[in-house]
């Protein structure tokens, strides 16, 4: 049996974040439930009482980050997971994007997981432990047409949490990036702002008709997975969570090294002479 652990969990008024913050609260543990909306939460200060701490936050706004994380560590004097949840998709083809729409969703997705991330970081440097789980998607692995704005997003935190690995490893801290495919979440997505092009309906058509009902998983079932990783010795850098998914990172990849074999006598011919 594990001991108790103390998460500070963003976006938890709905999707994955509600259904994380209840479950690990329903195990025994602790949870700060970060959100825009706190009155959403009120349910759970009812049920679970001090062993929930409830904070209105906006991770756009760094100085509140900052303030919620201290805040969250004053109150339960420790932390021991951050699960970096808050975020949504900004859909539509490259060539229909606003760029202020595009800013706003890095500005959620990508700098407000940095803030949380580099909030939580001098607690857990300090006490040499603590495990830092991040939000991806399988639109982490793949830019899937018409999803440029979030699929970048998602790379972007691909990579910075890889590169967040290997800085904090030797601290003792923990990096998981969580990559989910299609689940029944209330995922937030803006509305596309008009006009939409035309010419990309057929495309646009085309990866709707590609996410198959049968793919979408419980979102509920995704917690024991989720309480597997941070009770783990060695947690995993990446975790998959639905089943239709990797068969999708797999074709992907053997896409991609097909790639780089066919053109691999050009890559190699770009090194040019062998400098002295």
């Amino acid at each position: 049996m594990s001991s108790s652990k103390v998460w500070f969990i963003t976006g938890a008024s709905r999707g994955f974040g509600r259904v994380w913050a209840e479950a690990a609260l329903k195990r025994g543990d602790s949870v700060v439930a970060a959100a825009r909306n706190p009155g959403t939460l009120d349910e759970l200060v009812k049920t679970y009482g001090d062993a929930v701490l409830v904070l209105p936050l906006d991770v756009t706004d760094r100085d509140a980050v900052f303030k919620a994380v201290a805040q969250a560590f004053v109150h339960f004097e420790r932390l021991d997971v951050i699960l970096c949840n808050a975020g949504y998709g900004y859909m539509g083809a490259i060539e229909e994007l606003e760029p202020e729409q595009v800013k706003a969703n890095f500005e959620t997705n990508v700098f407000g997981t940095l803030s949380v991330i580099q909030a939580a970081l001098p607690i857990f440097r300090t006490r040499r432990s603590g495990h830092i789980i991040t939000v991806s998607s399988i639109g982490g692995v793949i830019g899937f047409p018409t999803g440029g704005s979030y699929t970048a997003s998602k790379f972007a935190i691909e990579a910075m949490s890889e590169a967040l690995a290997g800085e904090v490893a030797p601290f003792g801290i923990k990096v998981t990036i969580l990559e989910p495919g299609q689940f029944a979440t209330e995922f937030r997505s803006a509305v596309q702002s008009p006009p939409v092009i035309e010419a990309y309906d057929p495309i646009r058509q085309a990866i709707r008709s590609s996410f198959k009902p049968g793919d979408v998983g419980d979102p509920a079932a995704t917690a024991a997975a989720i309480f597997e990783v941070v009770d783990a010795n060695e947690p995993p850098l990446r975790l998959v969570l639905g089943s239709s998914t990797i068969p999708k990172f797999r074709a992907v990849y053997a896409t991609r090294l097909s790639n780089w074999k066919k053109w691999e006598a050009v890559s190699n011919a770009a090194q040019g002479e062998q400098l002295a």
